[in-house]
């Protein structure tokens, strides 16, 4: 008999299938899961894991990433792998590759489209678009099986993308499209799906903008697409069973209603697989997760026979902001303002914090129902505001700054040392900034004032969804939603939630075994199935994706005070990324060793290594 390539023995194994775990050795041999029984002889492998006291699980899925720019210059997509991530889904919110880098009549796409949205500085979105040599679907494909990807990928067709590839950028953010052009993008889409792409996505969130002149004060492509546009498309979606992925119209309660209908299996005869961008418990508006919950019950009743998944995100919403630069900002119109210039041009920032019309306008966005009386006060108190940013410096923490001694600390705290007159005395590094803190009359003015002393230098967190613990568990246990939404691969030092399967993991262990078999299911078998892709299964036959974690590391896991910002050379730029060491053992993918204890193995990201997982492959499996 010929020797397997490795044995996972002893290890508590949760299948996939939501069943309760059962001591099983697990056989790889070739990429594939041969054998598995409660003992088989080590002795026939080539290689042993010794998974004792440990979960082995199927590899879990992202299911909300951004990757498709970061597999070009980094193909290992290490940041997720090392958390036992094996599958991501990338080409979200109408954004991606498959049409190439479509550099044509002096645009460029890939930048103008990423570079707010995603919070991606231009200079790393340049060199993953300047590695772009496919120039349409079928070829990308080729592509992404051929790369030296680390954990499996699954693509969609992105909305934005298709609509530049058939009007052209400028176009696409002008006007409708003709009946002709919207029969060239219909015909695109069926190509797409039939040549295996696992759905297509769009987006509907009114502060995604562009980012490169002459369009910078305009929304993205998809943005303009009208309902008649999106039915037509989706009904391609639903035609081949696929999925929609999408984010609601925030400020049109009516419209996000009218547009979700179109999951409906009663109204459009067949359902549609249909997954939302989020459900979050937005703290400064705390009616938003009360009409996601009632939107997902709506849409997956009876009466509407929809498949509708709201996705959950398994940690609080805490963002980071260089200066003002997060997707927190793009809400806000005199934030945006100073967003929307180029991070590198500082001296273009300051003069716009030093103009006089910009200050009046400033001054009154921040102060807005924080005094005197009206409905924007009464919003407020009730926390029914109309943004994310809470505008609350005691919740804005100063995570680094070149005033060193105000590390940690929060925005009010250094505003009260300024109004008891003790700033002066605050640190030795301050007085080179002193006079710009001069002739401050309120926060708003301290706001400013930080803001031209530091510019993007002062580097500040705060948590504006998901504060309630308690809620967090309520969302990612509902059968109707589905754990994601974790951007992996994007607003690369603004977030980091690359362990929030983990994070998922630990919330569901609170309800012992079962808790953690209902999670491990969602976070792959349920996945899958909604993707429609050969996955998230233990099982003789299967591809051996598969990842080892220590409970009781997990447990002990601390995943707030793991978070650190470090220099990713292959980008040239920073990144905020988690360090969860000692809670994943093991993982392969493909049937090779990904991650071994706490390091990759040599030559890891250099060869293929993940596969292109495409939608029409998993009836064949």
């Amino acid at each position: 008999m010929e020797n397997w390539d490795y044995i996972i023995s002893n290890g508590i194994c949760f299948d996939g299938s939501g069943a309760l775990p059962q001591p099983q050795d697990i056989a790889v041999k070739d990429g594939r899961i041969v054998e598995m029984s409660d003992q088989l002889p080590v002795a026939r492998a080539d290689k042993v894991i010794d998974a004792k006291g440990q979960w082995v699980l199927p590899g879990l899925l992202d299911i909300h990433t951004h990757y498709d720019l970061e597999l070009e210059i980094a193909p290992g997509l290490p940041e997720s792998v090392r958390h036992g991530t094996t599958t991501v889904v990338m080409s979200n919110c109408s954004l991606g590759l498959a049409y190439g880098a479509q550099r044509r009549n002096g645009d460029d796409p890939i930048i103008s489209c990423f570079a707010r949205v995603e919070n991606m500085p231009k200079h790393v979105l340049e060199q993953a678009a300047d590695k772009v040599y496919w120039n349409n679907s079928a070829e990308y494909l080729e592509h992404l099986s051929t790369c030296p990807k680390g954990p499996n990928v699954v693509p969609m067709i992105p909305h934005s993308m298709l609509r530049i590839e058939v009007m052209g950028l400028t176009d696409s953010v002008s006007r409708h499209p003709t009946s002709e052009e919207l029969s060239q993008m219909q015909a695109l889409l069926e190509k797409g799906m039939k040549e295996g792409y696992a759905g297509f996505s769009t987006d509907a969130l009114p502060f995604h903008f562009l980012a490169n002149d002459p369009n910078r004060r305009k929304q993205i492509p998809t943005q303009f697409a009208k309902y008649d546009e999106i039915k037509a498309l989706t009904s391609i979606v639903r035609e081949h069973d696929r999925v929609w992925q999408a984010t609601p119209p925030k400020d049109s309660p009516i419209a996000t209603l009218k547009t979700f209908f179109l999951t409906s299996g009663r109204f459009h005869k067949k359902p549609l697989k249909t997954t939302v961008v989020a459900a979050l418990d937005v703290y400064a508006n705390r009616n938003i997760i009360r009409l996601g919950k009632t939107l997902a019950r709506l849409m997956n009743s009876s009466f509407v026979n929809g498949r509708f998944h709201l996705q959950a995100l398994a940690a609080p919403f805490k963002i980071w902001s260089d200066g003002m630069y997060s997707p927190l900002s793009e809400e806000i119109d005199e934030l945006r303002e100073l967003i929307e210039l180029d991070m590198e041009d500082k001296q273009a920032r300051l003069a716009l914090l030093n103009d006089a019309d910009f200050i009046a306008r400033f001054r009154k966005m921040w102060m807005k129902g924080k005094t005197g009386f009206g409905l924007a006060r009464l919003k407020r108190r009730l926390r029914l505001e109309d943004y994310a940013l809470r505008r609350d410096m005691s919740e804005m923490q100063i995570e680094s700054c070149p005033v060193r001694s105000w590390e940690g600390q929060s925005f009010q705290d250094i505003y009260d040392l300024y109004r008891a007159g003790k700033l002066d005395q605050s640190d030795q590094d301050f007085p080179k900034y002193s006079s710009l803190f001069q002739g401050i009359e309120d926060e708003a003015d301290f706001v400013l004032a930080m803001l031209r002393a530091f510019d993007n230098d002062i580097f500040w967190s705060t948590i504006s969804a998901n504060r309630d613990p308690k809620m967090i568990k309520d969302l990612l246990m509902n059968p109707l939603l589905l754990p994601g939404f974790n951007d992996s691969g994007a607003h690369l030092t603004n977030m980091a939630f690359y362990d929030c399967n983990l994070r998922a993991l630990k919330i569901a262990d609170e309800d012992g075994e079962a808790g953690v078999a209902y999670m491990v299911k969602r976070l792959t078998k349920d996945a899958a199935d909604v993707f429609g892709i050969d996955a998230g299964l233990l099982a003789p036959g299967r591809r051996a994706d598969i990842t080892v974690i220590d409970p009781l590391n997990l447990r002990n896991y601390q995943a707030e005070k793991n978070v650190s910002r470090i220099h990713r050379k292959e980008f040239g730029h920073d990144q905020l990324v988690n360090r969860s060491n000692g809670v994943v053992s093991h993982v392969l993918i493909n049937g090779e060793l990904a991650w071994d204890k706490d390091h990759f193995p040599t030559g890891y990201g250099e060869k293929p290594m993940g596969q292109l997982l495409l939608a029409n492959e998993s009836a064949a499996a």
